[in-house]
């Protein structure tokens, strides 16, 4: 019987057998149905905090934490390749191309219309645009703008910032702050003085983020 495993490891490449590949690839397609099913439920109408947190957790296939934060809309391919850390916050008008991965750390805040791809097109016309994977992974505290687009295989390390409307095409150092078309470095954070300012930050009474 082919699982939510056999379809994600086809797209890490990984060697399918011959004789569940078929059955995979009508799983796969099944699983990108109940992605945009879950995003219209999710975006058709009003949800209680509660709801979204039930309704993205049926969309990942994994419970997620009861400090996970969506405004929505929010929309995914697949869905069952997304991991959430503690106190994620997405805001309105992402969209997730998860297949080949999404893996987002504690604490992360995700802007408005933030777009998460993990798939890439071969270049070579005699492959018909083949479609490649590769996962994206998103440290801890990381920040990243309104409008920003990360590409596959991209690491972003912790409490990084991402400016918005870059385009990031490879990976981002801890502490520092990108921005662009491609992202380049404009500044770095030092950590000690991150380190102090979040010390003095969790002795703050801490608002409501909503």
């Amino acid at each position: 019987m082919v699982t939510i495993d056999d379809v994600i490891a086809g797209y890490t490449g990984k060697e399918i057998p011959e004789e569940i590949r078929e059955e995979r690839s009508q799983m796969a397609m099944q699983l990108v149905q109940d992605a945009i099913r879950i995003s219209m439920e999710i975006n058709s109408k009003y949800h209680t905090p509660e709801e979204l947190r039930e309704l993205m957790s049926e969309m990942t296939g994994k419970p997620v934490d009861e400090s996970f934060r969506l405004f929505p809309p929010f929309y995914a391919d697949f869905g069952k390749n997304i991991t959430f850390g503690c106190d994620v916050f997405l805001n309105s008008g992402c969209h997730f191309q998860d297949q080949g991965g999404i893996y987002i750390g504690d604490h992360a805040l995700i802007g408005h219309n933030v777009v998460l791809a993990t798939i890439n097109h071969d270049l070579d016309p005699a492959n018909n645009r083949k479609n490649h994977y590769a996962p994206i992974h998103i440290g801890n505290n990381v920040w990243i703008g309104s409008n920003a687009t990360v590409l596959a295989g991209v690491s972003i390390g912790d409490w990084a910032v991402v400016a918005a409307g870059a385009v990031v095409t490879s990976d981002v150092e801890p502490y520092t702050v990108v921005g662009g078309v491609p992202a380049r470095v404009i500044k770095r954070i030092h950590p000690l003085e991150e380190a102090a300012g979040l010390a003095a930050y969790r002795e703050l009474p801490q608002p409501d983020r909503y």
